[in-house]
């Protein structure tokens, strides 16, 4: 059975790359519109703020599966078509900028007031603060959050499968249900997404010492 396992082995990497592919830019993405949305929440401009407060509760509570066939099935229906791997990253980075705004928002809060303060009495506008003391700081100080974020992503990946991208849980069924090799082929694929998430937590443990924020 290890022999038909290895003969396999190809495939099981061919699956792990568009996970690879589905998890990196969903979580990029996440990262840079969860950063914009988190702008928005603590704007001082009250129509900004309700769009981020909106979009936030929105994609929070929608389940992520049924966020996937909408977007595949269903937005060729008027005229949009991304096609099936974008749209799995497209609805992957929605859902995930909506957590990434808040594990965002939540290091802004931290930063001191002081810092702030001091910032506007030398003139800084509200997007030179952002820019050059709130971002950074509240980046370095989720580093363990957005660890989290990055392997629910990674774990969410496998939704893919449900409109039949050769992602690694797609893989090992295909396997399965060619060889009937019971639960091996998904053993394979959870030590894949094992590997790659404890590696995540290592490195992120590692950059959270390395640039923690102390105050």
């Amino acid at each position: 059975m290890s022999i038909l396992v290895q003969e396999y082995i190809p495939e099981f990497l061919a699956g792990l790359w568009v996970t690879v592919q589905i998890t990196g830019i969903s979580f990029i993405g996440a990262l840079i519109f969860g950063t914009v949305l988190a702008t928005f929440r603590i704007s001082p401009i009250p129509p900004l703020r309700g769009a981020g407060v909106v979009y936030v509760e929105i994609f929070r509570n929608v389940p992520l599966v049924a966020l996937v066939v909408l977007v595949v099935y269903g937005l060729p229906e008027i005229g949009l078509n991304p096609g099936f791997l974008p749209g799995v990253i497209l609805a992957t980075t929605a859902v995930g900028s909506a957590f990434a705004c808040e594990t965002l928002r939540t290091g802004a809060n931290a930063v001191e007031a002081g810092q702030i303060e001091a910032a506007r009495s030398i003139g800084l506008t509200f997007s030179g603060i952002m820019r050059t003391i709130v971002v950074p700081q509240a980046t370095r100080s989720v580093f363990g959050p957005l660890v989290t974020l990055f392997i629910g992503i990674l774990l969410s990946s496998s939704m893919a499968a449900v409109v039949g991208q050769a992602d690694l849980t797609y893989t090992a069924s295909l396997i399965n249900n060619k060889e009937a090799l019971g639960l091996i082929p998904f053993a394979v694929a959870a030590a894949f997404y094992a590997a790659i998430s404890l590696g995540a937590a290592g490195l992120g443990a590692a950059a959270e010492k390395k640039w923690r924020v102390h105050r």
